[in-house]
């Protein structure tokens, strides 16, 4: 969404959007490959990329936050503003242009009256009426103006990529807390079948003890497991509350008003996706682009700061007409035409200050967009990384998860059949709690990595 602007403001930002400027070089050489492998046969550049994790709730989330978040909101209301400043430093190019009107009546009340003064004892009331056009024009002869014009469309750039950005950590945050919540919710399921286990089992034990083959302390071990049982409970359900918050937070309404439908996480896909070349990179991501238009703008301003420091050249002319009578105000029409030469000549040193002030920022954001591309490759880089790690450790994982169930299943059967003690039991459910419980984290860590991987490369969102 994009403020309302003046036709001659609209002339003026088209005007200068046709002017091509050079774009900054950062100095920096893209790797040839990423040192993470990705599949070249996906195609990348889905603008809607959450769509591929097969979820319709998390799709409707994603509409709900880019409608109703205040962040979002801010940045559009920041692009505005900038628009705003492009047409205000925009308008000095052309000639100001003023228009006016003057009634003046002058009264003598008593005495003869003195020279600066129009009315006298013979003519007590005097009325003077004028028109006047006036036309004004700094001739921008070392570039000063249209320089200050460009550094202020470099900030609307900015200002544009940066709401890219931030809509961008929106829906990927969204996308994360949401993810976050169904795997708490598949945990705390994970939960309370340990606990009904355990707590089948303490049956068994007790049964045991009363007839007198169980001692008293595999009945405390088999109590002690079954509480801590019960402690995840609460636990899996504040931490599914807090994601809930955190979500609601991100969609700009209080939690009570958040309302979801429960999915099975398992039902979760997590796309394959092809990360391109680095080279790529610079027009993919948001935040880079962002950091080359403030770039940009810096090294315009400097033009401005010398530009100050030369002479200015003004032209202005007047047409006017006046009289005593308002009817006759238009019958004597008269022009002036005037020039002006501005030289700054001694200020203390304060020009000198600002163009190396503007230089300065100007070295100051070239860093700063040299940072922003090695963040950027270092993100992909990790979020490849990591998809290549949680695949291997996922491979390995469901056998672990498989033999764990076997294992707690033999151990049971001889524990009931008086072949096994306790201990082995208590060992077993414990593995397999574990093991169940690391499947969902992993899997959870891998469908938040392909969110990071979308993010790290811009989400879809290409320089226009």
């Amino acid at each position: 969404m994009k403020a309302p602007l003046t036709l001659l403001a609209a002339s003026l930002l088209l005007a200068a959007c046709s002017t091509t400027t050079p774009r900054p070089d950062a100095g920096l050489q893209a790797p040839a490959a990423w040192q993470g492998a990705s599949d070249p046969d996906v195609v990348h550049g889905n603008q809607q990329w959450w769509t591929a994790f097969g979820s319709p709730q998390l799709n409707q989330l994603i509409e709900q936050a880019r409608s109703g978040s205040y962040d979002l909101a801010g940045a559009m209301a920041r692009v505005q503003q900038a628009q705003a400043s492009a047409v205000i430093a925009g308008a000095p190019l052309l000639p100001e242009l003023t228009g006016s009107f003057n009634a003046n009546r002058q009264k003598l009340l008593r005495g003869n009256g003195y020279s600066q003064l129009d009315a006298d004892t013979r003519n007590k009331a005097v009325d003077y009426f004028d028109a006047r056009l006036s036309a004004s024009y700094e001739i921008d002869f070392w570039g000063g103006k249209r320089a200050a014009r460009d550094s202020a469309l470099e900030d609307v750039r900015a200002s544009e990529y940066d709401q890219a950005t931030v809509e961008l950590t929106l829906l990927s945050g969204v996308a994360n807390s949401y993810t976050q919540w169904l795997a708490l919710g598949e945990q705390l399921r994970i939960a309370q079948l340990n606990l009904d286990n355990a707590q089948s089992v303490l049956k068994l034990v007790q049964t045991r003890r009363d007839a007198g083959s169980a001692t008293a302390l595999e009945l405390a071990q088999q109590k002690s497991l079954v509480a801590a049982q019960q402690r995840q409970l609460p636990l899996a359900r504040q931490q599914a509350d807090e994601a809930l918050i955190t979500l609601a937070a991100l969609l700009g309404k209080p939690v009570q008003d958040l309302r979801l439908t429960p999915q099975s996480f398992a039902q979760l896909n997590w796309p394959g996706i092809s990360a391109g070349v680095p080279s790529q990179l610079l027009s993919r991501r948001p935040d880079i682009a962002s950091a080359e238009a403030k770039l940009a703008a810096a090294q315009a301003n400097v033009t401005v700061a010398r530009a100050a420091m030369l002479p200015a050249i003004t032209l202005s002319a007047d047409l006017g007409s006046g009289a005593d009578k308002i009817g006759d105000v238009l019958r004597s029409p008269f022009y002036n035409l005037t020039s002006g030469l501005v030289a700054p000549i001694f200020n203390n040193g304060r020009l000198s200050a600002e163009r190396g002030k503007a230089q300065a920022r100007e070295t100051e954001l070239l860093q700063t967009y040299r940072g922003a591309i090695i963040n950027g490759f270092a993100d992909v880089e990790k979020a490849l990384n990591s998809i290549r790690g949680l695949d291997a450790q996922r491979q390995w994982q469901g056998e672990e998860l498989s033999e764990a169930q076997t294992a707690f299943e033999i151990a049971q059967s001889r524990y009931e059949a008086g072949a096994e003690d306790l201990l082995t039991v208590l060992e077993t459910q414990h593995t397999l709690y574990a093991a169940q419980d690391l499947n969902v984290r992993l899997r959870l860590s891998r469908v938040q990595s392909s969110i990071a991987l979308y993010k790290a490369l811009g989400g879809g969102w290409e320089v226009r």
